[in-house]
């Protein structure tokens, strides 16, 4: 589970009356209800006052809107989160370098411990092979594989995360002290607890790699909030692993010639983004984005964010009542049904990818809840990420050019998409996709899914130079992730069959000429719409 899925399958918790200080202190001249957190507790209608002018005696009058007086108030509250953040770590290899590079003792310890770990697993994979017996133990060696990315800590929880694609994949770590997390957020905030909550939950909610999350009431509206703790000495930790990744990634590039990819490029790149989590502003930031995009929505939901009670370590955010959406039988006890759920995650993923190119890129069980009132509820938007509007429309093209079996103009796709140099020449790999694709396309198009492209592209990524940009290889991730979950629940379900709608929307819609002809290319063929083949 994700540190932002915080959820529990029954809004029943036990709440404690929180000390005046974990420090001792009460600092009772500090107000816990800033103006701009008061407008946070406003309705979500639009804010209004009433003229008492015109002979109403107040009453009467007429509504004099104060969208622009909020709207300052909420701009103020978010510069002074992000002034409280200033001091966040940006990930940068040159100073990884700097900082490691002079404590070899260190950097040795935490090697041998990584190889340790890892080397012993290794073995034992190497013995089921010799006996035959891979496949009889992929799931014990999966659950192993877990284990050891947990004790390893946060690092390779998240390379663990990134690199699994099943809707049962968790995400967690072993709490730490909850003294701890109440003297961060008085630290960060520069609040006693009580202060600014009137009951928080004893211990956390939800943990996981980066922090842990607790269930707290604001003191000054009554409010039910989500707060996000960052782990203790996580910068260090991350850092000290990524210095050794990465030079582990020097090594690959300079010796292994069967991988083409620039393999430090892509750890900075991965780097970068675990990095831009550890800053809390920002995933506000991130959220509120979301929010104002693809909220608008009645069956998304998006929790908005309490920007006096936010720092670069600490995150308040609306509560949000749900059920991981894994769990089919505690969804469908609720009257909801799995499928309809993920049919919006899947519309609301295409509106990302196609419409605004700014997406979540890591839409994993514990950030995706189903709610009482069977919305899709968003959470943790540490990782987002944007894709260009030509590699939009270049992504388009590319499915038409697969269902059309268009090998050739699929090839000539990559360089748009900027997987391939200009120079390369791309008449070698027509064969292999045609060899992948042609028996992968017997079924109909309604059948494709998600899943068939990740495994077409693998199957010539390592004979060619390819280079996968970030955010391709994450939109692929996300939405497989989906399918992936789709499919938990309905074997038969087909994630392109369930697009057609969204895909015939935007063809009555869309301005753009070239996406209305890519759109009538992948909906129709012979003038008979392809769902029905």
């Amino acid at each position: 589970m994700s540190a932002g899925a915080f959820t529990v399958s029954s809004p029943s918790w036990r709440p404690i009356p929180v000390p005046r200080s974990v420090h001792g202190g009460r600092a009772a001249a500090r107000v816990a209800a800033p103006r701009a957190a008061l407008v946070e507790a406003r309705p979500r209608g639009p804010p209004e006052v009433r003229d008492g002018g015109g002979g109403g005696g107040g009453r009467g009058g007429a509504v004099v809107p104060v969208l622009s007086v909020d709207r300052a108030e909420d701009i103020q509250a978010e510069a002074r989160a992000m002034a409280r953040a200033a001091d966040a770590t940006v990930y940068s290899s040159e100073l990884l370098s700097r900082r490691y590079g002079s404590r070899p003792i260190k950097a040795v310890g935490r090697t041998l411990e990584i190889l340790v770990s890892l080397g012993s697993f290794g073995i034992k994979l190497l013995v089921d092979q010799s006996n035959g017996q891979i496949d009889q133990n992929k799931r014990k060696r999966g659950a192993e594989l877990r284990r050891i990315f947990t004790r390893l800590g946060p690092t390779f929880v998240k390379i663990g995360q990134g690199l699994s694609t099943r809707p049962t994949a968790r995400d967690a770590l072993p709490t730490f002290p909850d003294t701890e997390a109440f003297a961060c957020i008085e630290k960060e905030l520069g609040l006693t607890l009580d202060s600014i909550f009137s009951s928080i939950s004893p211990s956390p909610i939800a943990a996981a790699s980066l922090g842990q999350v607790y269930k707290a009431r604001l003191r000054y509206s009554n409010q039910l909030v989500a707060v996000k703790v960052q782990r203790p000495g996580i910068e260090e930790a991350i850092g000290l692993d990524f210095y050794l990744i990465r030079g582990l990634g020097i090594l690959i590039n300079k010796y292994v010639d069967i991988i083409t990819s620039d393999v430090v490029a892509l750890i900075d790149e991965f780097a970068r983004r675990v990095f831009q989590e550890l800053n809390y502003v920002q995933e506000g930031q991130n959220a509120r984005r979301f929010k104002k995009l693809y909220a608008d929505k009645a069956d998304v939901l998006v929790p908005d964010i309490f920007w006096d009670y936010t720092s670069g370590k600490v995150l308040t955010m609306d509560w949000v009542d749900g059920v991981k959406l894994n769990e089919q039988e505690a969804i469908e006890r609720q009257g909801l049904k799995v499928l309809d759920l993920v049919n919006a995650g899947i519309q609301c993923s295409l509106r990302q990818l196609l419409e605004y190119g700014y997406f979540h890129a890591d839409p994993h069980p514990g950030n995706l809840l189903a709610t009482p009132d069977g919305k899709l509820a968003f959470l943790d938007f540490g990782m987002m990420s944007e894709t260009p509007e030509d590699a939009r429309l270049a992504i388009i093209g590319h499915v038409v050019h697969l269902v059309n079996r268009d090998y050739e103009a699929m090839a000539r796709d990559y360089y748009a998409l900027d997987f391939l140099a200009p120079d390369v020449d791309v008449a070698p790999i027509v064969p292999a996709l045609r060899n992948f694709f042609d028996d992968a396309l017997n079924a109909t198009v309604s059948e494709l899914n998600f899943k068939t492209l990740v495994d077409g592209l693998g199957a010539v990524l390592y004979q060619y130079p390819f280079n996968v940009p970030a955010y391709y290889a994450l939109i692929l991730r996300s939405l497989t992730v989906l399918e992936g979950l789709a499919l938990y629940a309905d074997p038969n379900f087909k994630v392109l069959a369930a697009s057609y709608p969204y895909f015939a929307k935007r063809l009555l819609t869309d301005p753009n000429p070239y996406l209305r002809d890519a759109l009538i290319e992948l909906l129709f063929k012979d003038g008979r719409f392809r769902h029905v083949e």
